[in-house]
């Protein structure tokens, strides 16, 4: 199975990460390639919600979260690719690190993929400094 990991220290208390990670109505101010994200209201403990990528409004894209002390993980019901989000204190910030992993028919997706969860770590790291 294709994957790779990327870290990156976030002067952001984690706190203000996972506040981040674990919503994802927020997932459109930080994670390249994220357009809209509908959650389901009517269960409140659904963990599903629907993400529409950016430039394909007519293809919405099932998705879930799971979520534990430090670690959030969102898998692609569609496409199946899993993103596991792992959160560590760090003196006054926080270390984040992601783990990708594609199904080996996505694996022309590959530098891709890691191009946009770069942009995206980036970004993360800074907005949980202003949040």
């Amino acid at each position: 199975m294709p994957s790779f990991t990327l870290n990156r220290r976030s002067a952001g208390p984690v706190e203000a990460v996972w506040k981040l990670l674990h919503d994802p109505t927020r997932f459109p101010d930080w994670w390249q390639g994220v357009e809209t994200v509908a959650v389901r209201t009517a269960d409140p403990d659904s963990s599903a919600y629907t993400m529409w990528p950016a430039g394909y409004p007519d293809f919405p894209m099932e998705q879930r979260l799971d979520a534990t002390p430090g670690r959030v993980t969102i898998s692609c019901l569609v496409s199946e690719l899993i993103f596991v989000w792992r959160l560590r204190e760090d003196g006054s910030g926080t270390e984040i690190e992601v783990t990708v992993e594609l199904p080996e028919r996505e694996a022309r997706r590959l530098d891709d993929q890691r191009r946009l969860i770069e942009e995206s770590l980036l970004t993360l790291a800074r907005l949980a400094v202003d949040d």
